[in-house]
Protein backbone atom coordinates (compact mmCIF):
# COMPACT_ATOMS: atom_id res chain seq x y z
CA UNK A 1 0.00 0.00 0.00
CA UNK A 2 1.04 3.60 -0.65
CA UNK A 3 2.59 5.62 2.53
CA UNK A 4 2.38 8.90 0.98
CA UNK A 5 3.48 10.55 -2.39
CA UNK A 6 6.74 8.87 -2.25
CA UNK A 7 8.23 5.32 -0.77
CA UNK A 8 5.48 2.00 -1.23
CA UNK A 9 5.07 -0.65 1.12
CA UNK A 10 4.80 -4.29 -0.50
CA UNK A 11 5.27 -8.11 0.12
CA UNK A 12 9.06 -7.58 -1.02
CA UNK A 13 9.60 -4.37 1.54
CA UNK A 14 9.83 -0.99 0.70
CA UNK A 15 10.25 0.43 -2.93
CA UNK A 16 11.82 3.16 -4.15
CA UNK A 17 10.52 5.28 -6.68
CA UNK A 18 13.28 6.76 -9.08
CA UNK A 19 13.46 9.89 -10.78
CA UNK A 20 16.11 11.83 -13.18
CA UNK A 21 16.66 15.57 -13.16
CA UNK A 22 19.04 17.02 -15.12
CA UNK A 23 20.02 20.46 -14.12
CA UNK A 24 20.10 18.89 -10.26
CA UNK A 25 22.66 21.66 -9.13
CA UNK A 26 20.76 24.77 -8.60
CA UNK A 27 16.98 26.86 -8.73
CA UNK A 28 14.01 24.46 -9.31
CA UNK A 29 16.21 21.27 -9.69
CA UNK A 30 18.03 21.73 -6.99
CA UNK A 31 14.80 22.27 -5.20
CA UNK A 32 12.62 19.50 -6.87
CA UNK A 33 15.83 16.96 -6.09
CA UNK A 34 15.38 18.00 -2.11
CA UNK A 35 11.66 17.21 -1.81
CA UNK A 36 11.67 14.08 -3.74
CA UNK A 37 14.97 13.03 -1.75
CA UNK A 38 12.76 13.72 1.68
CA UNK A 39 9.97 12.08 0.05
CA UNK A 40 11.91 8.84 -0.27
CA UNK A 41 13.06 8.69 -4.06
CA UNK A 42 16.04 7.18 -5.41
CA UNK A 43 17.07 10.52 -6.91
CA UNK A 44 20.14 10.27 -10.00
CA UNK A 45 20.95 14.34 -10.67
CA UNK A 46 22.93 15.59 -13.12
CA UNK A 47 24.97 19.18 -13.74
CA UNK A 48 27.41 20.72 -15.46
CA UNK A 49 29.35 22.08 -12.46
CA UNK A 50 30.46 18.82 -10.14
CA UNK A 51 31.58 20.15 -7.48
CA UNK A 52 27.98 22.10 -6.90
CA UNK A 53 26.39 19.12 -7.98
CA UNK A 54 28.10 17.08 -5.33
CA UNK A 55 27.38 19.49 -2.19
CA UNK A 56 23.38 19.04 -3.55
CA UNK A 57 23.77 15.19 -2.66
CA UNK A 58 25.72 15.85 0.36
CA UNK A 59 24.07 18.15 2.18
CA UNK A 60 20.40 16.29 1.40
CA UNK A 61 18.77 14.42 4.17
CA UNK A 62 18.15 11.84 1.81
CA UNK A 63 21.47 12.02 0.28
CA UNK A 64 22.45 8.37 0.68
CA UNK A 65 19.28 8.05 -2.14
CA UNK A 66 21.24 10.65 -4.58
CA UNK A 67 23.49 9.99 -7.42
CA UNK A 68 25.04 12.71 -9.08
CA UNK A 69 26.78 12.59 -12.40
CA UNK A 70 28.69 15.39 -13.24
CA UNK A 71 28.24 16.54 -17.07
CA UNK A 72 26.99 18.33 -19.83
CA UNK A 73 23.30 17.28 -21.27
CA UNK A 74 24.58 18.44 -24.46
CA UNK A 75 27.98 15.72 -24.49
CA UNK A 76 26.49 12.58 -26.06
CA UNK A 77 29.17 10.89 -23.24
CA UNK A 78 27.63 12.28 -20.78
CA UNK A 79 24.12 11.10 -22.20
CA UNK A 80 24.99 7.64 -22.19
CA UNK A 81 27.15 7.35 -18.73
CA UNK A 82 23.39 8.31 -17.26
CA UNK A 83 21.41 6.20 -19.72
CA UNK A 84 23.90 3.52 -18.05
CA UNK A 85 23.08 3.89 -14.55
CA UNK A 86 19.04 4.66 -15.21
CA UNK A 87 19.50 0.55 -16.48
CA UNK A 88 20.88 -0.75 -13.48
CA UNK A 89 17.39 0.05 -11.96
CA UNK A 90 15.56 -0.95 -15.50
CA UNK A 91 12.60 1.28 -14.76
CA UNK A 92 12.40 4.96 -14.33
CA UNK A 93 9.37 5.99 -12.45
CA UNK A 94 9.70 10.28 -13.49
CA UNK A 95 12.53 12.28 -15.87
CA UNK A 96 12.63 15.61 -15.52
CA UNK A 97 14.39 17.67 -18.09
CA UNK A 98 14.98 20.78 -16.49
CA UNK A 99 19.16 21.64 -17.47
CA UNK A 100 18.99 24.46 -20.17
CA UNK A 101 20.86 27.79 -21.20
CA UNK A 102 20.34 31.23 -22.12
CA UNK A 103 22.71 31.24 -24.58
CA UNK A 104 24.62 34.27 -24.86
CA UNK A 105 24.24 36.65 -22.17
CA UNK A 106 23.43 39.65 -21.84
CA UNK A 107 20.49 38.58 -24.30
CA UNK A 108 20.97 40.08 -27.83
CA UNK A 109 18.68 40.14 -30.45
CA UNK A 110 18.55 37.29 -32.66
CA UNK A 111 19.86 38.53 -35.49
CA UNK A 112 23.09 39.29 -33.64
CA UNK A 113 23.72 35.60 -32.57
CA UNK A 114 26.06 33.63 -34.59
CA UNK A 115 24.61 30.04 -35.59
CA UNK A 116 27.10 28.37 -33.76
CA UNK A 117 25.49 30.44 -30.44
CA UNK A 118 21.89 29.19 -31.87
CA UNK A 119 23.33 25.72 -32.21
CA UNK A 120 24.87 25.84 -28.67
CA UNK A 121 21.44 26.26 -27.13
CA UNK A 122 19.57 23.87 -29.44
CA UNK A 123 21.94 21.29 -28.40
CA UNK A 124 21.65 21.83 -24.93
CA UNK A 125 17.73 22.59 -24.99
CA UNK A 126 16.35 20.64 -27.05
CA UNK A 127 18.46 17.74 -28.38
CA UNK A 128 20.34 16.72 -25.27
CA UNK A 129 16.61 16.20 -24.44
CA UNK A 130 15.20 14.34 -27.25
CA UNK A 131 18.03 11.90 -26.64
CA UNK A 132 17.74 11.13 -22.65
CA UNK A 133 14.30 10.65 -23.23
CA UNK A 134 14.07 8.43 -26.41
CA UNK A 135 17.04 6.16 -24.81
CA UNK A 136 14.72 6.17 -21.45
CA UNK A 137 11.45 5.14 -23.02
CA UNK A 138 11.74 1.54 -22.33
CA UNK A 139 12.96 2.37 -18.14
CA UNK A 140 9.43 5.14 -18.14
CA UNK A 141 7.16 2.22 -19.94
CA UNK A 142 8.18 -0.42 -17.69
CA UNK A 143 7.28 2.17 -14.84
CA UNK A 144 4.48 4.01 -16.54
CA UNK A 145 6.49 6.92 -16.15
CA UNK A 146 6.61 10.21 -16.04
CA UNK A 147 8.42 12.91 -18.40
CA UNK A 148 8.14 16.74 -17.50
CA UNK A 149 9.79 19.29 -19.99
CA UNK A 150 10.52 22.56 -18.21
CA UNK A 151 9.46 25.08 -20.39
CA UNK A 152 8.60 29.14 -20.39
CA UNK A 153 6.41 31.63 -21.60
CA UNK A 154 9.01 32.64 -24.02
CA UNK A 155 8.23 29.33 -26.09
CA UNK A 156 4.60 30.61 -26.37
CA UNK A 157 5.22 34.82 -26.47
CA UNK A 158 7.68 36.54 -28.56
CA UNK A 159 10.76 38.58 -26.48
CA UNK A 160 13.24 40.60 -27.66
CA UNK A 161 16.87 38.95 -26.96
CA UNK A 162 14.98 35.24 -26.09
CA UNK A 163 14.92 34.25 -29.54
CA UNK A 164 16.85 31.36 -29.27
CA UNK A 165 16.17 30.34 -25.67
CA UNK A 166 12.21 31.10 -26.85
CA UNK A 167 12.49 28.67 -29.94
CA UNK A 168 14.35 25.71 -28.11
CA UNK A 169 11.38 25.40 -25.28
CA UNK A 170 9.03 25.67 -28.02
CA UNK A 171 10.65 22.65 -29.79
CA UNK A 172 10.99 20.85 -26.33
CA UNK A 173 6.97 21.75 -25.27
CA UNK A 174 6.55 19.70 -28.70
CA UNK A 175 8.94 16.80 -28.66
CA UNK A 176 7.94 16.40 -25.22
CA UNK A 177 3.99 16.08 -25.99
CA UNK A 178 4.71 14.47 -28.97
CA UNK A 179 6.93 11.81 -26.97
CA UNK A 180 3.63 11.17 -24.73
CA UNK A 181 1.39 10.79 -27.80
CA UNK A 182 3.24 8.02 -29.20
CA UNK A 183 3.44 6.44 -26.23
CA UNK A 184 0.26 6.08 -24.16
CA UNK A 185 2.17 4.11 -21.57
CA UNK A 186 3.86 7.24 -19.62
CA UNK A 187 2.39 10.53 -19.33
CA UNK A 188 4.10 13.75 -20.81
CA UNK A 189 3.79 17.27 -19.63
CA UNK A 190 5.49 20.53 -20.35
CA UNK A 191 5.24 23.02 -17.50
CA UNK A 192 5.86 26.61 -17.62
CA UNK A 193 7.08 27.65 -13.76
CA UNK A 194 7.25 31.33 -14.16
CA UNK A 195 9.43 33.59 -13.32
CA UNK A 196 12.00 32.69 -10.20
CA UNK A 197 14.62 34.20 -8.27
CA UNK A 198 17.48 32.05 -10.02
CA UNK A 199 21.27 32.49 -11.02
CA UNK A 200 19.55 32.10 -14.40
CA UNK A 201 16.69 34.87 -14.11
CA UNK A 202 19.72 36.76 -12.85
CA UNK A 203 21.97 36.13 -15.62
CA UNK A 204 19.29 37.35 -18.17
CA UNK A 205 18.44 40.41 -16.09
CA UNK A 206 21.98 41.53 -14.65
CA UNK A 207 22.26 44.29 -12.49
CA UNK A 208 18.46 43.91 -11.93
CA UNK A 209 16.78 43.12 -8.65
CA UNK A 210 14.95 40.16 -8.87
CA UNK A 211 13.64 39.40 -5.04
CA UNK A 212 9.97 40.14 -6.31
CA UNK A 213 10.52 36.34 -8.47
CA UNK A 214 9.35 33.07 -6.80
CA UNK A 215 12.11 31.18 -5.19
CA UNK A 216 12.18 27.81 -7.21
CA UNK A 217 10.65 26.30 -4.11
CA UNK A 218 7.61 28.29 -4.30
CA UNK A 219 7.01 26.10 -7.78
CA UNK A 220 7.68 22.14 -6.47
CA UNK A 221 4.32 21.93 -5.11
CA UNK A 222 2.80 22.47 -9.15
CA UNK A 223 5.40 19.67 -9.93
CA UNK A 224 4.20 17.81 -7.46
CA UNK A 225 0.72 18.06 -7.96
CA UNK A 226 1.57 16.86 -12.06
CA UNK A 227 3.00 13.81 -10.61
CA UNK A 228 0.27 13.22 -8.00
CA UNK A 229 -2.71 13.83 -10.14
CA UNK A 230 -1.34 12.55 -13.26
CA UNK A 231 -4.01 14.52 -15.66
CA UNK A 232 -4.13 14.57 -19.22
CA UNK A 233 -0.72 15.27 -20.95
CA UNK A 234 -0.38 18.86 -22.19
CA UNK A 235 1.08 22.04 -21.32
CA UNK A 236 0.48 23.88 -18.08
CA UNK A 237 1.82 26.76 -16.15
CA UNK A 238 2.71 26.65 -12.34
CA UNK A 239 0.40 28.47 -10.16
CA UNK A 240 -0.39 29.23 -7.05
CA UNK A 241 -3.20 26.48 -6.45
CA UNK A 242 -1.03 24.17 -8.61
CA UNK A 243 -0.34 23.29 -12.10
CA UNK A 244 -3.03 24.48 -13.93
CA UNK A 245 -3.46 24.06 -18.27
CA UNK A 246 -1.58 26.41 -20.65
CA UNK A 247 -3.51 25.34 -23.88
CA UNK A 248 -5.58 22.83 -24.40
CA UNK A 249 -4.63 18.66 -23.64
CA UNK A 250 -2.88 16.57 -26.08
CA UNK A 251 -5.08 15.06 -28.69
CA UNK A 252 -4.94 11.30 -28.37
CA UNK A 253 -4.02 9.21 -32.16
CA UNK A 254 -7.33 8.65 -32.37
CA UNK A 255 -8.73 11.85 -32.67
CA UNK A 256 -5.93 13.58 -34.85
CA UNK A 257 -6.61 10.60 -37.46
CA UNK A 258 -10.49 11.68 -37.43
CA UNK A 259 -9.42 14.82 -38.58
CA UNK A 260 -7.71 13.97 -41.82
Amino acid sequence: MKTGFGQIETEKGVFMPRALITGGSAGLGKALVAELATRGWHVVITGRRADPLAAVARRLPGAASVTAIAGDIADPGHRAEVVAEIQRFRSLDLLVNNASTLGPTPLREFARLSVADVQRVLETNVLGPFALTAALLPALASARGIVIGISSDAAVEHYPGWGAYGASKAALDHLTLTFGVENPDIACYSIDPGDMRTDMQQAAFPGEDISDRRLPADVVPALLDLIQRRPPGGRYRAGDAGAEPAATGVRSPDNVAADR
